[in-house]
């Protein structure tokens, strides 16, 4: 996968470096969904709660799906990301086959019928966004490493490997970076 070439766009992951110790961004991957001159918008991939996305959220059908922590703005507000493509309507294309949004009375009635099955889909709670220069700024701080996204990164089957695994897929280069304790002392 190419890497440090990759500037910040829709559609490219965010990996946080080794030793950033934001409790939000800690270890995370963030898939950007909007990078525009108006800013950025994107998903933490990696951080599952413990919540099922039914004892979230009211008149939801019945759906075993966790809720995942998308980033530190607006928390209360549910977001989505999906394979479901433009079937969902208003739904937003990310890359090819990752779409983020859309009509969300009809995409509860899709889950209700049997239509979009559990790995279809990521519920998030919250979105990590940025100003317009405030991403460049920790770029160049380099808090983040910029590589390009795949389907299987964004509904990975064990989050809690993501980050290391997106790390290894980069090269040599940046895989010695996934061994990294988390905290240096521990070396």
């Amino acid at each position: 996968m190419k890497s440090q070439m990759l500037k910040p766009d829709q559609g490219v992951l965010l990996i946080s470096e080794p030793f950033l110790s934001d409790s939000y961004f800690k270890r995370s991957v963030v898939l950007l969904s909007e990078h525009d001159s108006t800013g950025t918008l994107g998903f933490i991939l990696n951080k599952p709660t413990e919540v099922n996305i039914n004892d979230a959220v009211d008149d939801f059908p019945e759906f075993k799906s966790p809720l995942y922590f998308g980033g530190p703005v607006e928390t209360d507000t549910l977001f989505y990301i999906h394979t479901i493509g433009t079937e969902l309507e208003g739904a937003k294309k990310i890359v090819d086959g990752i779409y983020w949004g859309g009509n969300y009375d009809q995409l509860k009635l899709m889950i209700d019928t049997g239509q979009v099955q559990p790995h279809m889909i990521r519920f998030y709670a919250g979105y990590s966004g940025w100003d317009p220069t405030q991403l460049d700024h920790e770029l160049e701080e380099k808090s983040w490493l910029v590589s390009e996204c795949n389907k299987r990164f964004t509904f990975y089957d064990d989050p809690k490997c993501l980050w290391s695994q997106v790390l290894r897929s980069m090269g040599s280069e940046y895989a010695v970076m996934a061994n990294f304790p988390e905290d240096p002392a521990w070396n």
